[in-house]
C-alpha cells in the first residue's frame, strides 16, 4: 500500500540535500593540537607580552570617578528614581526583592543591573600551518583595575554593534552576524547569563566561528594558539570574563601524551586529562546530572520582582552614589572614560562596584583515575532559569563574616584553609568590566582526597570536566563563575601552572 502526503505523489517529492560529514567530529583533537602549541605563528608568547604592554603604555586611557547625577546621558528617573540613559538603551540601574525559599538570607532587596538585549561574544579562528589559532583583542575597559585585558574578537552590546552610541563600526561583527552564510564555519554557538547576582536575565551569544579566507588584522588585534591563552589564564588579571566564557564553549578534548604536557605530569594532570575524554567513566550519568538539575530548579523557589530604585529598603542612593547601609555587598558608582582605541573615544557611565575580592573555587578529587569536580546547583536572582551549575564555592567571603560558620557558604573554610600544596590552581581573574568597577574574583582548583567523593550534600554534584563541558554548549546550564574555571582547567593551562609553581 503507497501512502501520499499532502495529496502529492512520490515523484513530486523534492531531492533529499546531500548530507554531509559532521564538521565538528574531528574538532576536539585539533584543539588538544593548539593546546599544545607552545609558539604562535606570529608571535612567541613573550613577544605577545612585550606587544601587550606596548599597547597598555601607548594607549590613552582616563577613568575618572563622577557623581552619579552629573554623568552625561545619566540620570534618575522622576517617578522610580531608576538610573537610566537618554537613549533608553545599553542599561538601567533599577531595584529588586528577591525572595527564596534556602541561603544564609532568604529575603533582601538589591540595586541589579537591567539590559534586556543580547551582546555578541564572538572569537575568530583560523589555521595556520595546521594549527587552529584565535583572534583575540587588547581591549580597554573602565572596570579593569590594569585597564587593559585579553578579549574575545567581538565583545559588543547590540546598543553598541547597532551603534545607538553614533560610534565607529564594531571590528568584525559580520563574521559573527552573518555567520553561517559563507563568512565561516560555527565551532560554537550557546546563549550564556551573564553574573547572576549582579545582572537581571542578561545573557550573551557565546561564539567560536572558524574562517579560512585571509581576515584583515587590525590594530589591537592578534592571533594565538590555544597554549598562549591557556599560558596567559595562569596569571592575574590577562584573560577577561568574556574571554573565558567563550573559551568554555569550545569541547576540549584530552591532551596528547606525547606534548609532554598534562598526559606526562603527576597523577593529578593525568587525571585531570582523563577527565576531559568523553569516554572516561564517570559517578553520574549525564541524564542523572541533567535530572538531578531539572529537579534543584523545580523545587528551588526564588524569586525576583523589579522595584523602584527610589526608596530601596537597607540602600542609600543619592547624587554621589548607591551604597548599602551596612558598606557591604557592593555599590553604584559612576565614571568619566576617555580611551582612544574604543568605537566612541569619551563617554561617562555608571558601574556597579563590590565591596571585597570574590572567591571562585572548585574542589577536585579522582575517582577512578577520572578528575571529578564538585559543582552546586545554585540559584541566582538574576538568571532566567532560577538555578544553573556552579562553582563548589562562589562567594565574596566578607559578605558572610557576620554570620555564624554553620549559616556561611557550604565549603568555604575548606577552600579558604587549603594547603598550598593542594591548590592545583590559583589566580586573580575580573569580572566584566564593562560594567562591574574592580570586580575580581580568587579562582582556585582545591584537591581533596578521593575519599571526598563519599561526600554529596544537598544540592552538589561530583561531575567530569567532560560532562560539564558538554552542557556548556546548551543554553544557560552552567553559570559565569563556573565558565571561568572550565576555562582555567585546559590541560595546558593546568601543566603550564604546575610547571611555574615548580
Amino acid at each position: 500500500m503507497s501512502v501520499q502526503l499532502s495529496g502529492r505523489s512520490p515523484s513530486a517529492t523534492p531531492a533529499r540535500t546531500t548530507s554531509t560529514r559532521r564538521p565538528d567530529a574531528d574538532l576536539p583533537g585539533r584543539l588538544a593540537l593548539s593546546a599544545a602549541a607552545a609558539r604562535g605563528v606570529h608571535l612567541s608568547t613573550t613577544e605577545f607580552r612585550e606587544w601587550f604592554a606596548a599597547h597598555r603604555r601607548e594607549g590613552h586611557y582616563r577613568v575618572t570617578r563622577a557623581p552619579l547625577a552629573a554623568l552625561d546621558g545619566w540620570s534618575f528617573e522622576a517617578a522610580s528614581g531608576n538610573l537610566v540613559h537618554r537613549s533608553g538603551r545599553f542599561f538601567s540601574v533599577i531595584g529588586a526583592g528577591i525572595r527564596s525559599d534556602s541561603g544564609p538570607v532568604t529575603a533582601w532587596h538589591q540595586p541589579i543591573l537591567d539590559q534586556p538585549e543580547v551582546g555578541v561574544l564572538g572569537i575568530l579562528a583560523k589555521e595556520f600551518d595546521g594549527v587552529l589559532h584565535f583572534l583575540m583583542q587588547a581591549k580597554m575597559e573602565p572596570g579593569n583595575s590594569n585597564v587593559l585585558q585579553l578579549s574575545p574578537t567581538v565583545q559588543a552590546t547590540r546598543s553598541n554593534f547597532t551603534r545607538v552610541h553614533g560610534g565607529a563600526v564594531v571590528k568584525y561583527i559580520e563574521y559573527f552576524t552573518t555567520a553561517g552564510r559563507g563568512r565561516g564555519r560555527v565551532l560554537a554557538d550557546s546563549l550564556q547569563s551573564e553574573v547572576g547576582t549582579w545582572f537581571l536575565q542578561k545573557s550573551n551569544r557565546n561564539m567560536v566561528v572558524e574562517v579560512f579566507d585571509e581576515v584583515p588584522l587590525h590594530d589591537g588585534f592578534v592571533w594565538l594558539t590555544l597554549s598562549q591563552i591557556a599560558a596567559l589564564l595562569c596569571e592575574d588579571n590577562v584573560v577577561n570574563m568574556n574571554a573565558r566564557s567563550v573559551l568554555a564553549c569550545l569541547p576540549v578534548g584530552p591532551a596528547d601524551p606525547a606534548d609532554g604536557g598534562a598526559g606526562g605530569r603527576d597523577e593529578f594532570a593525568r587525571a585531570l586529562d582523563r577527565s576531559w575524554d568523553p569516554a572516561s567513566p564517570a559517578l553520574h550519568s549525564d541524564l542523572d546530572v541533567l535530572s538531578w538539575l531539572t529537579g534543584e530548579r523545580a523545587r528551588r523557589d526564588l524569586v525576583t520582582c523589579p522595584v523602584p530604585l527610589a526608596g530601596l529598603p537597607g540602600w542609600r542612593v543619592d547624587d554621589d552614589a548607591i551604597r548599602h547601609e551596612a558598606g557591604r555587598y557592593f555599590e553604584v558608582v559612576g565614571v568619566d572614560v576617555e580611551a582612544g582605541s574604543r568605537e566612541v573615544t569619551t563617554w561617562s557611565q555608571p558601574l556597579l562596584a563590590p565591596v571585597g575580592t570574590g572567591v571562585a573555587a572548585f574542589l577536585a578529587a579522582p575517582v577512578d583515575g577520572v578528575l571529578h569536580v564538585l559543582v552546586q546547583a545554585r540559584p541566582e536572582a538574576g538568571l532566567h532559569n532560577t538555578v544553573q551549575l556552579a562553582p563548589t564555592v562562589q562567594c565574596t567571603a566578607a559578605n558572610f563574616d557576620w554570620l555564624p560558620p554553620e549559616r556561611r557558604p557550604a565549603f568555604l573554610g575548606t577552600v579558604l584553609a587549603a594547603d598550598a600544596a593542594a591548590i592545583r590552581y590559583e589566580a586573580v581573574h575580573a569580572e566584566e568590566g564593562g560594567r562591574f568597577l574592580g570586580a575580581e574574583s580568587r579562582c582556585l582548583v582545591v584537591e581533596v582526597p578521593a575519599d571526598a567523593v563519599a561526600e554529596e550534600p544537598p544540592g552538589h554534584r561530583w561531575v567530569t570536566l567532560a560532562q560539564l563541558s558538554s552542557f556548556v554548549r546548551y543554553e544557560q546550564y552552567v553559570n559565569s563563575q563556573a565558565r571561568t574555571l572550565l576555562s582555567c582547567l585546559i590541560p595546558a593551562t593546568v601543566a603550564t601552572w604546575r610547571h611555574t609553581r615548580s
